[in-house]
């Protein structure tokens, strides 16, 4: 008859086993993608970018083995990663402990009691005598199972799953952005130290004009409005580089910030370096589909859906009755030596069902606030691809318009270098005024500015276009 019953039992235990991965509540909504986001990119038909895959490792397209360096030094030095990794490991370590919940509860106790009954509870006992004394010992062991009937363990254990894919992006994002902005914080010393170059070049030849016109003064030839006004431009020039250096000492800075080391640690090859790093090929892109599933911030949003929705079925999974299978084996004697003796021993099984209907309306309160987290994450999956689209097409306008820009004050500065050497022939012929040679001169030095301003924005736009492309994650953390 006991045997029947057990077996009655388990067998309910199994079927409802079967049942535990049926979740209760509202399927989980679509992440669709834009179809006209996943065709070609609009800005890929400029000749500058291919359509071929984009590259994890970008930066080696520079073919510079200190940006490479640097990179692979930040990869491994700087804190914010490791601050996300951690967080990360975090995350995974939630995972498990949501895993145990498909496993047993056990516990083991011991206890020693001694104890004694009040005299008037004590049936034969004579008066004015004390009850006796007993001593009591038991030692057990407790386990509970609960049947996920309605998946709520495995909804939790869902959502948790989908965290660590959250998290797992979220480190992603990380690499993105620390590549970037090492190569960025590369880039930018090197461009400032290419404009300085620049300043020095076109002050040296201010110098010599100025040297001219005094040494022309002297000698009866020249006026003292030549003089002032080569000064004049001599000190304007001058001006430009202590801004330039600092522009330079800020980006060497938080290169060594990016890299993990102090600023007296800084790079000293980037320091030297002296024009920002150069592309010998087109920059691959892809296009609209293999960027939305390379962007670790789109493939986030999309696990903080699956987790916002996973949330809403363990929140429904309360409104239905918990039931478990508990057991217990133990011993219980009089004294110490009679816990291993057959007769002292106990045990009890069989399920528990629980449901607490007082607390419907706070379950449902619960499952309407999961089901708006859900909507929220659903559109900020939305927004995050059209914001990943936005920012790779953005990046790629900027790209292609600089570019063109640069050709013209190629152009320009080509332009105006050649009228500054016509202008000094002239004078020196004594056809023109010394007024147009140093005007020659300025708009000279204005377009050699101009054109390397023009190359540290080309590197820029370079960098941000990689990092719209997500290049600088694996997703083997």
């Amino acid at each position: 008859m006991i045997r029947s019953k057990t077996q009655t039992i388990l067998t309910a235990a199994a079927a409802s086993a079967l049942l535990a991965a049926c979740a209760v509540g509202p399927k989980a909504p679509v992440a669709d993608l834009p179809v006209a986001g996943t065709g070609a990119l609009i800005g890929s038909a400029n000749p500058a970018v291919s359509t071929a895959q984009a590259r994890d490792d970008w930066w080696r397209l520079y073919d510079d083995p200190t940006l490479d360096g640097l990179i692979q030094q930040a990869f491994a030095e700087n804190n914010q990663l490791e601050a996300a990794f951690a967080n990360l490991r975090a995350v995974r370590a939630s995972l498990s402990e949501a895993r145990t919940g498909r496993l047993p509860t056990t516990s083991t106790s011991a206890a020693y009691q001694r104890s004694r009954a009040s005299a008037a509870t004590v049936q034969g006992l004579p008066p004015g005598q004390d009850a006796p004394e007993i001593d009591t010992y038991d030692v057990g062991l407790d386990a509970s199972y609960e049947i996920d009937l309605f998946g709520r363990v495995e909804s939790t254990i869902r959502a948790a799953r989908a965290d660590v894919r959250a998290a797992e992006a979220a480190f992603a994002t990380v690499q993105v952005t620390v590549a970037a902005e090492t190569a960025r914080a590369y880039a930018d010393t090197c461009s400032a130290n290419a404009q300085i170059a620049v300043a020095e070049q076109s002050l040296g030849l201010q110098r010599d004009t100025l040297r001219l016109t005094e040494r022309l003064l002297e000698g009866g030839a020249g006026t003292g409005l030549d003089v002032a006004s080569a000064r004049a431009a001599v000190a304007q020039t001058a001006a430009t580089l202590p801004t330039l250096r600092a522009a330079r000492n800020e980006a060497l800075f938080r290169l060594a910030t990016l890299t993990g080391v102090t600023p007296s640690e800084a790079s000293q090859a980037a320091a030297a370096c002296a024009r920002p790093p150069q592309l010998s090929q087109p920059i691959p892109v892809g296009d609209g589909a293999q960027l939305l599933a390379r962007r670790p911030d789109v493939r986030q949003a999309e696990a903080d859906l699956a987790a916002a929705a996973a949330r809403v079925n363990v929140a429904t999974a309360d409104l239905f009755p918990s039931i478990s299978l508990g057991g217990s084996i133990g011993s219980t004697a009089l004294d110490s030596d009679g816990l291993g003796d057959s007769e002292n021993f106990r045990f009890s099984f069989g399920p528990l069902i629980s449901w607490s209907f007082p607390n419907v309306f706070a379950a449902r309160a619960r499952i309407q606030q999961a089901g708006a987290l859900s909507d929220a994450a659903l559109a900020t999956f939305d927004q995050t691809v059209l914001g990943a689209l936005q920012e790779t097409e953005t990046a790629l306008s900027n790209y292609a318009n600089e570019l063109d820009r640069r050709a013209a004050l190629t152009e320009a500065r080509d332009q105006a270098a050649r009228a500054a050497d016509l202008s000094r022939q002239r004078f020196n012929a004594g056809a023109d005024s010394f007024l147009l040679v140093l005007d020659a001169e300025r708009t000279q030095a204005a377009a050699e500015a101009a054109l390397a301003q023009s190359d540290a924005l080309v590197s820029t736009y370079q960098i941000a276009l990689f990092k719209a492309l997500a290049g600088g994650w694996t997703p083997q953390v």
